[in-house]
């Protein structure tokens, strides 16, 4: 119904359909009429179809309109002009928006934007996600098929759809661009540092590369309190409790739409992160004279420490790659602190607070396999069975059947 107009919402409807005879066969010609509720003029549409059905079926879909106010037949880049930023309800502003209405824009529409919102089915969601996959990388994906599980909830609202045909489509077993020999799961333990030794020298070369301290003490705070970049960006010289061996974390800041943006910590949830003998001198120093409102950690020109900035100041890939640790993100200081901690025994419990995950479950991938543990339950296990096993049940034959 592309360019066509449509009854208002609420408005009366009269149709009717004329049989017309020709050289080319029957042909059934649909018209549909109400009066326009502000200008109080009559209008109306007609069509030509092929059928009886197709008419009855043309018509019922302009009630639908009238009944409703959206068109069931309408293309899917129809939909998303109409729904505007509704399907963003709830979605930060700040961060989330901007890559999923960049998915919507670049992806979604044009891939899939030329069909009507009641054919896109899993299946055709499946074939866009494929092809996605062979151009961009596993986040750009997730984002992608995060707004088209928005939009098109917005559209089972509607009543266009029954059901969501995207959802779940981002746990597929692979999204976003993967090697050609599929690899299994990786465990954040894989992502960690080897050891102090190493974490030294990375400190040592980013200050250096960097021409400053700050990148130094960026890396450092970053590999012993497993704190995500933004927190510590977030950090103020008043979150630092020496006294009693604590650093308070209490919000991130971050570049967002319209420049950088301080809020809550991810999951709205303050937390407390034990300081440890290596980082308190750095904390001394960068806390020492100063407010207690002060951001704690700034680079060489006062402004704010980013991913972005510590990569692009110590030229970190090729740091990285000379001390023989190709490969390692900056976020993997997060998983090095959180995989040293759980080696030095911390508990599942404790290690969850510290890293401020909700599910137990994540946090327990950092904890060390210890296969020993396993093989010595397995014995005991294997000990008891010997010597009281489950009796086994005694066979009931049933009518004389010993099959």
């Amino acid at each position: 119904m592309t360019g066509e107009l449509l009854p208002p919402l609420g408005v009366r409807l009269t149709v009717d359909v004329q049989v017309r005879e020709g050289a080319r066969g029957v042909t059934y010609y649909a018209r549909v009429r109400w009066t326009h509720p502000v200008t109080h003029h009559r209008e109306g549409v007609k069509r030509s179809h092929a059928s009886l059905e197709e008419a009855q079926a043309w018509i019922e879909r302009l009630e639908g309109v009238a009944r409703t106010g959206i068109d069931p037949g309408q293309l899917l880049s129809e939909y998303v002009g109409q729904l505007g930023d509704r399907w963003a309800r709830g979605i930060d502003s700040t961060s989330t928006f901007d890559p999923y209405s960049a998915g919507l824009r670049k992806r979604v529409v044009p891939t899939l934007g030329h069909l009507p919102v009641s054919m896109i089915t899993a299946g055709l969601v499946d074939r866009a996600i494929d092809a996605w996959e062979t151009e961009f990388g596993r986040s750009t994906v997730k984002n992608t098929v995060a707004v088209l599980v928005l939009v098109l909830d917005e559209a089972v609202r509607d009543g266009l759809i029954q059901r969501n045909p995207a959802k779940d489509r981002s746990r597929r077993r692979t999204v976003g661009r993967t090697p050609v020999v599929p690899a299994g799961p990786e465990s954040p333990r894989d992502l960690a540092l080897p050891d102090v030794a190493v974490l030294t020298r990375l400190v040592e070369a980013a200050a250096d590369r960097g021409g400053h301290q700050a990148w130094g003490d960026c890396v450092m705070i970053l590999a012993t309190t497993a704190l995500r970049i933004s927190e510590v960006a977030g950090l103020q010289v008043g979150d630092v409790d020496l006294s009693r061996g604590l650093l308070h974390v209490r919000r991130q800041t971050y570049p967002g739409r319209g420049g950088l943006v301080t809020k809550q910590t991810k999951g709205r949830r303050r937390r407390t992160v034990p300081i440890i003998d290596p980082l308190r001198g750095t904390l001394i120093r960068l806390t020492a004279d100063r407010a207690s409102d002060a951001r704690l950690l700034v680079g060489p020109r006062g402004g704010v420490i980013t991913t972005a900035t510590l990569r692009d100041a110590t030229g970190w890939d090729e740091m990285v790659e000379k001390l023989g640790l190709a490969g390692l993100v900056r976020h993997g200081l997060r998983h090095t602190a959180l995989t040293w901690m759980a080696d030095a025994g911390v508990e599942l419990h404790l290690l969850q607070r510290v890293a401020g995950h909700q599910d137990p479950a994540v946090t327990s991938r950092y904890l060390h396999p210890d296969h020993q543990a396993m093989l010595d339950a397995g014995a005991a296990y294997s000990r008891w069975w010997a010597q009281s096993g489950p009796t086994k049940p005694a066979l009931t034959l049933i009518d004389g059947d010993a099959s």
